[in-house]
């Protein structure tokens, strides 16, 4: 078995996979696990189907080692082969869901969770994850990789392989039909959209 120290890096490790030692895949496993497994539960509402996708993303990894750029960051990468698998996922099954509650928890203000506002929370929270499972996927997808997951534009843009403008254009368009969907109940200001830059 082979022993790695902890700051063995991504790229040192990808060479040891592209040798078949499945003990650095291990490493890079356990490194990139739980945020890959939380967009890809995020996309597909299904924990099930977000480990399978999650363990398919690693044997891709060692799959296709070879043609991992090791100048790059590994992050992206990952990101990208999980919206990908996602994607395949979700229109399968032709299921427009997500898993939102981690984002729903970062819209909404902390005011709503004191005692006194947790039904209209519980309410509030229904409304808005009905808004994002009308999302269309690329949409939510932003939304996902945006809010929940903290990607720049640029971190988006690289792991989706698609321009800048085009991530800038998906979470506008995001954004206005989120605070349109939200304004027609009138609380998408006490939420705190404004603050999380959905009114912007």
């Amino acid at each position: 078995m082979t022993q790695f120290a902890p700051d063995t890096s991504d790229a040192a490790l990808i060479q040891f996979v592209r040798e078949n030692d499945l003990d650095a895949l291990g490493v890079l496993f356990d490194r990139y696990y739980q945020q890959i497994y939380r967009a890809a539960v995020s996309i597909t509402q299904d924990d099930a189907a977000a480990e399978d996708i999650t363990q398919d993303c690693f044997l891709k990894i060692h799959r296709y080692a070879n043609r991992i750029d090791t100048n790059l960051p590994l992050a992206p990468w990952l990101y990208r082969v999980t919206v990908n698998l996602s994607y395949t996922w979700v229109s399968r099954r032709n299921k427009r869901r997500v898993s939102l509650e981690a984002v729903i928890d970062r819209l909404m203000c902390p005011v709503w969770q004191s005692p006194d506002h947790l039904a209209e929370y519980a309410d509030m929270q229904a409304q808005v994850r009905q808004a994002i499972k009308e999302l269309s996927f690329n949409q939510r997808v932003v939304v996902v990789l945006h809010y929940l997951n903290g990607l720049s534009l640029d971190e988006i843009a690289e792991t989706l392989n698609c321009p800048v403008g085009t991530v800038k254009s998906r979470l506008h368009y995001a954004r206005e039909n989120l605070r349109r969907r939200l304004d027609a109940v009138n609380w998408s200001q006490e939420m705190g959209i404004t603050a999380h830059g959905f009114a912007g």
